[in-house]
């Protein structure tokens, strides 16, 4: 018996809801509309119309790699980061809202220094949060850095899909070394590293753990080598006043903040994200 796209796609939220799937809304339109090879407005549009039977028997399919644990963003190839449509591929991670912190800083940062303002995204990844910074401070120039190839070429083709290429760029980075020559003069470095506790990575959810890079969750022993190599080594790319922002861990701000400190930062200052969590730490670099 035939059944509608509205239906068909109530099953499948039913089916990742009794699955414990947290957003089991936003992944069963996602889902359905993959299937059926469907935007968005035209899933709400044809919701009244039937499914073909090929399209029920993918939705099926894809609901139950859903639910051994396969992340929708890999799924499907793309996810959508502060209104922003990415490619998305298991070489990067899959952007969060609670990085939409620290997009948001940046760029307020971004917009304060003015025309021209130069903007690092370090250990980008997707390229999510400097893409972001770019589509919405129009007057700065973006670098996207990273050491892994294949977050490069995602990145680049994130560039190409959002339409920026005439503002942002690429190159490869070890965020951990100090600084190519060619890295220097920005207003903003913002940086979501890899901030795991080593011995964690084996405890996390089955979607991360088994799916997600783990060279891109890996923070070392206890989960902060990367805020003390960047720290050390990365306030000589910035501008007099330039500012250094970092996405951290739950739990890990104070430490953060002290790291900071310590390599000679100030005008320390730590963001909520919506759920109360001490989420992005930034400084300045002053003298």
């Amino acid at each position: 018996m035939a059944t509608t796209y509205n239906n068909l796609y109530l099953d499948t939220r039913r089916q990742l809801r009794a699955g414990g799937v947290e957003m089991a809304q936003l992944e069963a339109r996602e889902l359905v509309s993959f299937a059926a090879g469907k935007t968005r407005e035209q899933f709400f549009r044809d919701l009244p119309l039937y499914a073909s039977k090929e399209v029920e028997e993918k939705v099926g399919e894809l609901t139950r790699r859903r639910l051994a644990g396969e992340p929708v963003a890999y799924i499907i190839g793309e996810w959508e980061f502060y209104g922003l449509p990415l490619d998305i591929t298991r070489d990067v991670l899959i952007p969060r809202s609670d990085t939409e912190v620290l997009a948001e800083r940046a760029i307020l940062l971004a917009r304060a220094a003015g025309e021209g303002a130069r903007v690092l995204d370090l250990c980008a990844g997707s390229g999510c949060v400097g893409l972001a910074v770019a589509s919405r401070a129009p007057n700065c120039r973006v670098v996207l850095a990273d050491l892994s190839e294949p977050a490069l070429r995602v990145c680049k083709q994130n560039i190409r899909r959002n339409e920026l290429n005439a503002r942002v760029t690429c190159v490869k980075a070890d965020a951990m070394s100090p600084p190519d020559a060619v890295l220097w003069d920005f207003d903003v470095i913002a940086c979501n590293p890899p901030y795991i506790p080593h011995r964690d990575l084996y405890g996390l959810d089955v979607s991360v753990r088994d799916y997600e890079p783990w060279a891109a969750l890996d923070g070392g022993e206890d989960g902060l080598d990367f805020y003390r190599a960047i720290s050390a080594r990365w306030g000589t790319a910035l501008r007099l006043g330039g500012s250094l922002i970092f996405e951290v861990g739950a739990g890990q701000a104070a430490d953060v903040e002290r790291i900071m400190a310590q390599n000679g930062f100030e005008n320390i200052v730590t963001h909520q994200d919506t759920r109360g969590i001490w989420r992005v730490v930034e400084g300045t670099v002053d003298r």
